[in-house]
């Protein structure tokens, strides 16, 4: 949206890496059991995650008395530096078979003989955590194994059950986009895209805030001495600030970044001629626009439009829409004031546009206004 950066996703996965085989399962002492016994016949190790430090070595005693022959060790953010790294270390040189463990792991852990997770409690996690978490293992050429354990006999959130079912989904190699996609799904994205906004955003529109954003990086790069990427057709579009629900409804492309490729192919449009050609290709994937594209499309048509007339910002204040004009009007305000209609009324630098009330056919009427403005800019530049 802000043209900050581009994104690029890598999809294959080392040479030999296998994907982690999930499961999803009650509580079960048997399962626990089973996953352990199974990883140490093959000469495997495993990590069972508690992620509460206050009852990690009831915990680990448990799981001692469920496997007396399994070697276990205790890993945790609150032991002394050098107990950990001796703990680690002996864990790493296989002198233990189970590393009953908080979320320590979770990152920068390369382990390959270690292929089976426990994770206790997994109602508990966020989606990129899972995720994260579920990489421990599997590092080497053998099959892994993951069980995300719930409580057994207790109901988890609605957001949980969709955080497990989903990462219980994508448990093929390279779906980290998916999973992070996902995760902006369940637990929502600031509604960016959505109907109701907050923030700044709310204040002065998707639209004029991407605009906002893009200035502000742009002036960033001219200080630190960059290219500037932002051609001058782009830099020349007014900011503008109408009070229309201008969006992309979900249920009309239910795909998100299907929905940021059509924002991002709006925002780009310096040709009004490329409108009816997105327009066309919309109906043709999704079906008839709803109201809200259409104004989307009127908005860009606008933009492109004011461009052409050397237009600042178009903004709806007091009963009126102001036109703000990067350079005085001068000689030519009495004749342009003529073209324009008694609606307008020209400044030397404003253009005010009365509308007691934004109804109605308002929007054609006032796009009329900039047609008859243009055309006024084209026989002037016709004279000789």
């Amino acid at each position: 949206l802000s043209g900050i950066r581009d994104l690029s996703t890598m999809d294959t996965p080392p040479e030999a890496r296998l994907p982690v085989k999930t499961f999803v399962s009650e509580y079960s002492e048997d399962v626990i059991k089973e996953a352990i016994l199974r990883e140490m016949e093959r000469g495997g190790q495993v990590f069972f995650l508690h992620n509460r430090v206050k009852t990690i070595q009831q915990t680990a005693t448990e799981v001692s008395q469920m496997l007396p022959q399994a070697r276990i060790m205790v890993a945790h953010g609150q032991m002394h530096e050098a107990d950990l790294a001796d703990v680690m270390t002996a864990f790493s040189n296989g002198e233990a078979d189970v590393l009953v463990c908080t979320t320590i792991i979770e990152s920068g852990l390369d382990m390959p003989n270690v292929n089976t997770l426990i994770l206790d409690r997994a109602d508990r996690f966020g989606l990129s955590q899972l995720y994260q978490l579920r990489g421990r293992v599997g590092r080497g050429d053998h099959r892994a194994y993951a069980y995300l354990l719930v409580p057994r006999g207790r109901r988890i959130t609605e957001a949980a059950e969709q955080r497990v079912q989903a990462i219980l989904e994508a448990s093929e190699l390279g779906s980290g986009f998916r999973i992070a996609m996902r995760d902006m799904e369940i637990r929502g994205a600031g509604n960016l895209l959505g109907g109701a906004q907050s923030g700044h955003i709310h204040e002065v529109g998707l639209d004029l805030y991407s605009q906002l954003l893009q200035e502000a990086v742009r002036e960033l790069n001219n200080a630190q001495g960059q290219e500037q990427k932002v051609s001058k057709n782009d830099a020349d579009l007014p900011r503008i600030d109408l009070p229309l629900k201008a969006r992309i409804p979900d249920s009309y492309a239910a795909h998100m970044p299907t929905r940021l490729a059509i924002y991002q192919r709006i925002a780009r449009i310096t040709d009004r001629s490329q409108i009816p050609e997105i327009r066309d290709e919309l109906k043709d994937r999704f079906g008839p626009p709803p109201q809200e594209i259409e104004n989307l499309l009127v908005l860009a048509d606008l933009r492109v439009l004011g461009g052409a007339l050397n237009i600042e910002s178009i903004n709806y204040n007091d009963e009126a829409i102001e036109l703000r004009l990067r350079s005085p009007v001068g000689g030519a305000k009495a004749a342009l004031q003529k073209a324009l209609g008694p609606s307008a009324k020209v400044g030397n630098q404003q253009i005010h546009v009365a509308f007691r009330r934004l109804e109605g056919e308002w929007l054609s009427s006032f796009t009329k206004v900039l047609r008859r403005f243009l055309a006024f800019n084209e026989r002037l530049a016709s004279l000789p």
